[in-house]
């Protein structure tokens, strides 16, 4: 099985503009994030799918493996898919987020590990919730998931509701676990979701997974007790380590 990790890079975002290029002790932030997923004994080749040449160039400087596609993607699930079309010896492909320096590869091994099992279609990775904060953050997604180990719903907002107890409590009742943004994808079904429309609870949570519950896909899940910073602002830069 041949696996191809891909990272979308974007320059314009909304609240931190040329991100993938801001300077993490040396290193830009893109760089950090490929020398960390060509570590992963995985991946048969990693590359970096772009909107900017800048970001194309810097790749290239340093011997790292990117390509250009569209400026008009919604999602980075849609700039994998277009690179992805262009590789149609990769079985898996793996979607990794592009601001996470200091992406653990481990991580990236238990994803690509769930495709060991024939019926698995789109693979991600969950974490169990021990502080209430978490539990009740709208900004971190929950996942719900079956005796299949697959996740059947995301939300923002902690579910299931526990009947009789306050919020601050339900973690001593139920197990609960976060979303790790970090997806993999049979091909034919990376080329496949990204045709679906816009569905009503993607559009009621914002969440593109649901997109594809809503849909009937399936999504294996793995559990992980790494978690990696992301950095979203300029202030998240101050939390990475130094």
């Amino acid at each position: 099985m041949k696996i191809l990790g891909i990272i979308p890079a974007r320059y314009a975002s909304t609240r931190f503009p040329g991100k993938p290029l801001v300077d993490i002790t040396g290193k830009v932030m893109i760089q950090r994030v490929y020398e960390q997923c060509v570590k992963c004994p995985s991946l048969d080749e990693v590359i970096v799918a772009t909107d900017d040449e800048r970001i194309l160039n810097h790749i290239h400087d340093f011997g790292g493996k990117a390509v250009m596609t569209s400026p008009n993607h919604q999602s980075g699930t849609d700039r994998c898919a277009e690179v992805a079309a262009n590789y149609p010896e990769y079985e898996v492909v793996i979607n990794i987020q592009g601001d996470e320096p200091y992406i653990d590869p481990v991580q990236i091994s238990k994803v690509a590990a769930c495709f060991n099992s024939a019926d698995a279609q789109i693979a991600t990775l969950i974490k169990k919730i021990t502080a209430a904060a978490d539990l009740h953050n709208i900004n971190s997604p929950k996942v719900i998931i079956n005796k299949l180990a697959e996740a059947i719903y995301f939300s923002r907002t902690a579910i299931p509701y526990i009947r009789g107890q306050e919020p601050e409590q339900w973690l001593e009742h139920f197990t609960y676990f976060k979303h790790i943004g970090i997806y993999g994808f049979r091909s034919e079904v990376l080329q496949a979701v990204t045709r679906l429309p816009i569905s009503s609870l993607e559009k009621a949570e914002s969440l593109e997974q649901l997109r594809w519950i809503e849909n009937g896909y399936r999504i294996k899940v793995a559990e992980t007790e790494l978690e990696t910073q992301a950095v979203d602002t300029p202030e998240d830069l101050e939390k990475l380590p130094q």
